[in-house]
């Protein structure tokens, strides 16, 4: 198929038969050019069919007003939401977003990061892919004065503003409630080792055992990649386990609500026979029977709070190089599943 010519402003100015840029000052709803002439070229220009070479003014003026993001998975409820307060923010202040997804994998996300970079963002904001174990490919962007905020999964590091919760103590509260409940015997469900947020919360989860004077056992920890299928696979591990467990704290509620269908599946009952608890507060904890108690996760306030923040850097009200880490509150939120007493 052949190409159609691109529209300019000379061929409006022509057809009009007034200056280059008269036209380029109405376009700009420059106040200089009268509601008559403006309204002229305004409606040729739509008739016309004219796109505003948006890229070549900002190659002029050194910006994109975009802003790219990699999240892990599109697919997760918790990032859909960090994305929507993300999208707020920036829409707000004139910005749009090119979102990339590196499917848990270290390889897609050095891709999509080169990718970025190419596009010329202004600003970028990731969560880390399970198996990130180094920040090297971002070097790109601190050489270019391109600020980079991680929120909830990150890395080591001493260059960049992270937005996290606190994971120790969510995770400490949660096991602490299953321990309050009666639970002696807890097994905690996770993810990689690598990324902190799950290292965070396997610690929470052993300084709470710690604390109640519970011995900590290497065989209570399941890791997988915390999907529905990873809860039927830990569920098939613990009915195994003798003697059985009687509270389970898994680290994302959709494994959570696997392992409550698997365990009622397999003649157990929840909470009187095994105690669950998750983590994100995702909707399907209310959806399940019973009710998933766990951690509420602020993901949209997560995606305001990034983006505000990343929007600072790049209007310079907050110095690029400056490095900070800002925690927002998490809370448990109890439900029929975690509930043996009272």
């Amino acid at each position: 198929m052949e190409k159609t010519k691109e529209i300019t402003i000379y061929d409006i100015a022509d057809r009009l038969n007034i200056s280059v840029a008269t036209v380029s000052r109405a376009l700009k709803d420059d106040p200089v050019v009268n509601k008559k002439t403006k309204k002229k070229i305004l409606d040729l220009a739509e008739k016309m069919g004219y796109r505003s070479n948006h890229f070549a003014r900002n190659l002029r003026n050194q910006r994109t007003d975009t802003i790219g993001v990699i999240i892990p998975r599109l697919n997760s409820y918790f990032m859909s939401t960090v994305i929507a307060g993300i999208e707020n923010v920036a829409n707000a202040e004139g910005y749009n977003l090119i979102i990339t997804q590196s499917s848990e994998s270290f390889e897609k996300e050095v891709a999509s990061a080169k990718t970025m970079f190419n596009n010329r963002v202004d600003g970028l904001l990731v969560s880390l892919a399970y198996d990130t174990e180094n920040l090297d490919h971002f070097e790109q962007f601190s050489k270019k004065n391109i600020p980079l905020i991680f929120f909830d999964r990150t890395e080591d590091h001493n260059r960049f503003t992270d937005v996290l919760i606190d994971n120790h103590k969510a995770a400490y509260d949660a096991t602490c409630h299953l321990i309050e409940q009666g639970c002696k015997r807890i097994v905690h469900i996770t993810a990689s080792p690598k990324r902190n947020v799950y290292i965070d919360r396997l610690s929470g989860y052993k300084q709470a055992l710690s604390d109640h004077k519970i011995r900590f056992r290497n065989d209570h920890i399941i890791v997988g990649n915390l999907s529905a299928e990873a809860g039927e696979e830990a569920v098939e591990k613990i009915i195994r386990m003798s003697p059985l467990p009687d509270g389970i704290f898994v680290a994302n509620d959709n494994c959570a609500v696997s392992c409550i269908i698997s365990l009622k599946k397999a003649g157990l009952r929840v909470p009187e026979d095994i105690a669950v608890v998750g983590f994100n507060n995702d909707p399907v904890s209310k959806v399940v029977e019973p009710n998933l108690t766990t951690i509420n996760y602020p993901g949209y306030e997560m995606g305001e709070m990034a983006a505000r923040n990343l929007i600072n850097h790049l209007n310079g009200s907050v110095p690029l190089h400056s490095t900070n880490t800002i925690l927002l509150r998490s809370e448990l939120v109890v439900r029929a599943s975690s509930l043996r007493k009272g």
